[in-house]
């Protein structure tokens, strides 16, 4: 087993914008904890809570500790809890009250004193999307994003990263006007999964894959991220938005742009990202009836999910009572490039499914079959390689053997890599290596403005599409169902089906 040694990340104060937020106490804090406990947070850290009310610093650190013993996957080692918490001060901060970035300023600088951070800051905003650009221009204007003396200053923005080409584009235009590209971390929590980094090993690491990832060889793409829970009290979050919106442009396109892209000159976040950028640049731009032909959307109806009773997605807190919005979609995709004509990719993710289930699966072409004339060939057409992503990540190969004994007789076997029989893995959140990247000024896992815009361009026709169609064309699926049947038929008429998620 070959793997590079794994330093502490430099000193660096990490400025948490949303603090007292549901993303921090679930995900972004948790993951903090698992790096000081891996002993990958440096000596000269802190962590510097910004909300825009006045909170507590005794509250804030009790409200983190909280969430570290309620969303820690394994009993918190209370020393390194306590070390970390001891680490958290707090500052009031609004982007609408320029003074009050003074006053982050000035705290800032007070704790890189104290704590001996040499200058180096990351500013997470886990906040609404509407507070990223007015966010960073108020720390441009405070000076806090610039770098100087060999100093670092990155910001790190979460998702939704605009919801539309347009909007996109503005949000890409209003940060490189306070940052430089290489300070600005567009995070996407999928990009953290072992197994969505291993796509890049497994293709171009192994001589077995490497050859035969293209059209000669592959017959199709399956991309599917299902989820059990649905909408909850996000009604009108999600009303506004839906499932192509919140997924696809970016969870499900970083995925199918790492299966499809070029190899890169070499592995560095430069060489990488542009590859995956010009992947989903190549994404075929549809007509709006070609957009309505290769797609299905659709929303999910009364159910049962276990012992929970669903209601109708219209009947939800704060949904309109005649919502279009989906809560299903899947999409048939062609990429316009050498490798990969006339190979379809299909994307589907849903909400209030029967299973929380992702993975990527890579169907083969079939062998030629004339010698097995006369034998049960019913198992001889599914060679597939499969990526599990959640709920547990691993990666599968299924091909076909004799069955034993005296006939000859074909069956499906698997051979299955899980990672947590072959390694000693850490408890992640899924966020601990993209916060260790960003603390080290390593991109590679992150989107870069052209790829993002690149899915957005992608995705717009069949935005546009759906809402001239307006209700004509939405279909509808029970909760607790494997989706709509719409869905099969997507591929039905291609002669493929999807792989069962239940």
């Amino acid at each position: 087993m070959t793997s590079a040694p794994v330093r502490p990340a430099p000193p660096c104060i990490f400025v948490l914008f949303g603090a007292n937020g549901d993303l921090t106490h679930r995900l972004v804090f948790p993951a903090l904890y698992n790096l000081a406990a891996q002993n990958l947070l440096p000596k000269a850290f802190a962590v510097v809570a910004v909300t825009r009310a006045d909170f507590d610093e005794t509250a804030m650190r009790e409200h983190l500790r909280e969430g570290l013993g309620k969303y820690c996957k394994e009993k918190c080692d209370l020393a390194v809890v306590q070390d970390l918490v001891s680490r958290v001060t707090t500052v009031t901060a609004d982007a609408s009250d320029p003074k009050s970035f003074d006053r982050l300023r000035a705290h800032i600088a007070e704790v890189d004193k104290q704590r001996g951070a040499q200058g180096n800051r990351i500013f997470y905003l886990a906040i609404p999307p509407a507070g990223f650009a007015p966010t960073v221009r108020a720390l441009g204007q405070s000076g806090l994003t610039q770098q100087k003396d060999g100093a670092f200053a990155r910001v790190i923005v979460e998702k939704p990263f605009g919801h539309d080409l347009a909007s996109a584009m503005k949000l890409n235009a209003e940060l490189r006007e306070i940052l430089e590209e290489d300070q600005i971390f567009r995070i996407d929590h999928y990009l953290g999964k072992e197994t969505v980094q291993n796509i890049l090993m497994l293709r171009f690491a192994n001589g077995l894959f490497e050859p035969i990832w293209r059209r000669e060889h592959i017959d199709h793409v399956q991309i599917t991220v299902a989820e059990i829970v649905t909408i909850g009290r996000r009604g009108a979050f999600y009303d506004t938005t839906g499932a192509l919106r919140d997924m696809v442009p970016n969870h499900l396109f970083q995925l199918l742009s790492l299966v499809a892209m070029e190899p890169p000159a070499r592995l560095d976040a430069q060489s990488v990202r542009s590859e995956k950028a010009r992947a989903l640049d190549a994404i075929r731009i549809v007509t709006p009836e070609e957009a309505l032909r290769d797609s299905v959307r659709a929303q999910y109806v009364a159910g049962r999910i276990g012992d929970e009773t669903i209601v109708d997605f219209r009947q939800e807190k704060d949904v309109a009572p005649a919502s279009t919005t989906e809560t299903y979609a899947a999409l048939k995709l062609s990429i316009d490039n050498w490798r990969w004509a006339g190979v379809p990719f299909y994307l589907r993710t849903g909400k209030g499914l029967a299973r929380r289930y992702s993975e990527v699966a890579i169907k083969f072409r079939e062998a030629p079959i004339s010698m097995f004339r006369g034998i049960d060939l019913e198992g001889l057409r599914s060679n597939y390689l499969v990526l599990q992503i959640a709920p547990d990540e691993g990666i599968t190969l299924m091909f076909n053997a004799k069955t034993p004994g005296p006939n000859l007789s074909i069956g499906r076997v698997a051979m299955d890599f899980r990672y947590a029989d072959f390694f000693d893995t850490q408890p992640a959140t899924g966020y601990e290596t993209l916060l260790y990247d960003c603390m080290t000024g390593d991109g590679l896992l992150y989107q870069r403005a052209d790829g993002v815009e690149a899915g957005w361009r992608a995705v717009e026709p069949f935005l546009d599409a759906w809402r001239a169609a307006g209700d004509h064309g939405l279909a509808l699926y029970r909760a607790g169902s494997a989706g709509p049947a719409e869905a099969d038929a997507l591929l039905a008429r291609d002669g493929r089906r999807w792989r069962p998620t239940t």
